[in-house]
């Protein structure tokens, strides 16, 4: 039987994956009908983006937390870093695209991150996990 905080995890993540799913099926309907296909491709590739950041923030946790204290502080700090390079190596190659619509990619990556934040607080402050060991 999963631990609790892998419950926790496999929650978060479910649940992240579904709600940037939504952001991207509506950030794409509204994206195509502003403006046209390159109004789509921005919203799902907000939201894509989105998706690969939020789940590499809870897996690089999950795996921290396997680990001893600078183990954890170790592996998070390094997926901090990974996705900080990572997004400015999209954003240089984005920003050349002239398939992109910026303010629909950003509102499609803003409305995921927040949304995603609110909706880890949430799971975070419903799940009991012990704090003795059993």
């Amino acid at each position: 039987m999963p631990s609790a905080s892998e419950q926790l995890f496999t929650r978060v993540l479910k649940q992240g994956a579904l709600l940037i799913g939504a952001i991207a099926v509506i950030g794409g309907v509204i994206g195509f009908l502003i403006a046209a296909v390159a109004g789509l491709v921005s919203a799902l590739i907000g939201a894509g983006m989105a998706l690969v950041f939020v789940s590499m923030t809870a897996l690089s946790v999950w795996l921290g937390g396997r680990l001893s204290l600078g183990g954890f502080f170790g592996v998070v700090l390094g997926g901090w870093i990974a996705k900080l390079l990572l997004f400015i190596v999209l954003v240089v190659v984005l920003k050349e695209a002239t398939f992109i619509v910026g303010p629909i990619l950003f509102v499609c990556i803003v409305l995921s991150v927040i949304g995603s934040l609110a909706l880890d607080a949430i799971v975070v402050l419903k799940t009991r996990i012990p704090t003795v060991g059993s």
